[in-house]
C-alpha cells in the first residue's frame, strides 16, 4: 500500500489519505480525524524510539480494518453523520450536527443572495450605471462567506481564521478606491483577476491549518474541479426553472423580467457557490464518479482539437490573430487544459504504473504548450508593433506562467514515462505552484491600475 512508495513520511501519509479518500463510505471530514489518529500514533511510536518508517507501518497496522474503525468512530461519535453510513440505515433521524451544517449553508447562501442587493440600499442599482461596481466585488459578495463556512467546519482557531480576515479586506480597498474608468481595461482585469486571488485564501480555509501538506493542496483542486461541476448543474437547473418561470407568467401577461433580472439571476448565482460548496462536502462519493469520467472523456477531445489546429496552422502558414476576444479565447483554452491535467493527476492513483491515458495526458500537455508558445510569440510580436496595453501585458504574463508549468509538466510527465520519475514529482510540481497563478492576479489587481492609469 502506501507504504511501498518512498519519499519520507509526508508522502506516505498522503498516499494513505488518497487510498483513504477513495472509499466511498468516508467523508472529508472524517478522513481528516482518520488522519489525526495515524498521526497520533506515528509520533507517539517516534517518540518510544522506532524511526519514522517504522513507526507508519505500524501505526497503518493498528488502524486496523477501515470498517471496523468507521464503526468505533459511529460509537464514539454517535451524533454524526458516520453512524447512519456504518451502523446502518435504522438510526432514528438525521444527526444534529449534520442538521446544522444544512441550516449553516442555506444561512450563508441568503446571506450572499441578499448582500448583492444591499449595495441598491445605497443608490448603486445593478442596471443603472453601476455594473463596473458589481463586476469588481462579486467575489467580495461570496467568498468571505465560502470562508467563514470552512473556517467552521474545519474548526479553525482565532489565530488562523484572523489573518483569512486580511486578503479579503485589502482586496475590498483595492477594488473600490482606484479611480477606475468606467468599463476600461483595468476595471475588467480586476473584475477577472481579483477571484483568483482570492481563491488562494477560500483555499487555504479548506486546508484547515495544513495548506503546506502536499494532500491538503491536492484535496482543494479536487474540490475546486468537483464544485465546477455541481455549479454547472446547478446552472442549467437555475436556467430551466427561470424560462419555465417566464413561460409560465408570460401566458397570462404578467411581466416577472425585472423578477428574474433583479433577483433570481443574480441572487441565485451567489447562493449557488455555497450550496455547490456544500454539496460537494456532503456527497464526495458521488461527484467523485463523475469528474474522473468528465476528464477521461473531454482529454483526448481537446487533445484532439489542439492537434487539427495546430496542423492547420502549419499546413496553412497562418499566424494566431490575437485581438482582445481571441486573447481570452486562448487563455481559456490553456486554463481549461492545465484544469484537465491538475484533476487527472488529482484522480490518479500515484502508485499506479503508466498507462495509455498517461501517454495522451502527456500528448495533451505538449500540444497546449505548443499553442501557448505561438501565442507568446503572436502577443509579443503585437506589443512590439503596438506597444504596452494592460490587457496584452496581463496576458504576456499569464501565458509565461502557464508556459513554465506546462513545460515542466511536460518534462515530469516524459520522465515518469520512462521509468526514471515518480508520480509522486509531478503531483508535488502541480500543487506547489497553485500559489503563483494567485500571487500574480493580485499583483494585477494592485499594480495594474495605477500602472496604466485607470484605463
Amino acid at each position: 500500500m502506501a507504504a511501498e512508495g518512498g519519499g519520507g513520511l509526508e508522502q506516505r501519509i498522503g498516499e494513505w489519505r488518497a487510498y483513504l479518500r477513495r472509499r466511498q463510505a468516508i467523508q472529508p471530514a472524517d478522513a481528516v480525524e482518520l488522519e489525526d489518529h495515524l498521526r497520533e500514533q506515528v509520533a507517539a511510536l517516534v517518540s518510544a524510539g522506532l524511526a519514522e518508517d517504522e513507526a507508519f507501518l505500524v501505526a497503518v497496522k493498528r488502524m486496523g480494518d477501515l470498517d471496523s474503525l468507521s464503526r468505533e468512530f459511529a460509537l464514539e461519535y454517535s451524533e454524526r453523520l458516520w453512524k447512519q453510513l456504518v451502523l446502518g440505515a435504522g438510526a432514528a433521524g438525521e444527526p444534529a450536527p449534520a442538521r446544522t451544517e444544512a441550516l449553516l449553508v442555506v444561512a450563508l447562501a441568503l446571506a450572499a443572495a441578499l448582500a448583492v442587493k444591499v449595495p441598491e440600499l445605497f443608490g448603486r442599482a445593478m442596471h443603472g450605471g453601476a455594473e463596473g461596481f458589481y463586476a469588481r466585488n462579486l467575489s467580495l459578495f461570496v467568498f468571505p462567506l465560502l470562508t467563514g463556512y470552512f473556517v467552521w467546519k474545519r474548526r479553525l482557531e482565532a489565530s488562523g481564521w484572523r489573518w483569512l480576515a486580511l486578503p479579503f479586506a485589502a482586496a475590498l480597498v483595492f477594488a473600490n478606491v482606484f479611480p477606475f474608468v468606467p468599463r476600461g481595461h483595468t476595471e475588467a482585469l480586476t473584475a477577472i483577476h481579483l477571484p483568483i486571488a482570492l481563491w488562494l485564501a477560500v483555499g487555504v480555509a479548506y486546508a484547515g491549518g495544513r495548506w503546506h501538506e502536499r494532500g491538503r493542496r491536492m484535496d482543494f483542486v479536487r474540490f475546486s474541479g468537483e464544485l465546477f461541476i455541481y455549479y454547472v448543474l446547478i446552472a442549467f437547473g437555475g436556467g430551466v426553472l427561470t424560462m419555465f418561470t417566464a413561460i409560465m407568467f408570460d401566458a397570462i401577461d404578467i411581466e416577472v423580467e425585472w423578477l428574474i433580472q433583479g433577483w433570481l439571476l443574480p441572487c441565485g448565482a451567489l447562493g449557488a457557490v455555497l450550496i455547490g460548496s456544500w454539496l460537494v462536502e456532503a456527497k464526495q462519493s458521488v461527484i467523485e464518479n463523475m469528474a474522473p469520467v468528465l476528464t477521461r472523456l473531454f482529454t483526448p477531445l481537446f487533445t484532439a482539437v489542439l492537434l487539427a489546429f495546430l496542423g492547420t496552422m502549419l499546413w496553412t502558414g497562418s499566424g494566431i490573430d490575437l485581438e482582445r476576444n481571441m486573447l481570452i479565447g486562448f487563455d481559456l483554452l490553456l486554463v481549461v487544459v492545465l484544469g484537465l491535467l491538475l484533476y487527472a493527476v488529482s484522480a490518479r492513483d500515484p502508485q499506479a504504473p503508466p498507462g495509455a491515458f498517461d501517454v495522451l495526458q502527456l500528448l495533451l500537455v505538449v500540444s497546449a504548450l505548443a499553442v501557448d508558445a505561438f501565442a507568446l510569440a503572436a502577443i509579443a510580436s503585437r506589443i512590439s508593433a503596438f506597444g504596452f496595453t494592460p490587457n496584452r501585458v496581463a496576458a504576456l504574463g499569464e501565458n509565461v506562467i502557464l508556459l513554465v508549468n506546462l513545460a515542466w509538466s511536460a518534462w515530469l510527465y516524459a520522465r515518469f514515462l520512462r521509468g526514471r520519475g515518480s508520480f509522486a514529482a509531478l503531483e508535488r510540481w502541480q500543487t506547489t505552484y497553485l500559489p503563483v497563478y494567485s500571487v500574480w492576479a493580485g499583483f494585477v489587481v494592485v499594480a495594474f491600475p495605477p500602472l496604466f492609469d485607470y484605463i
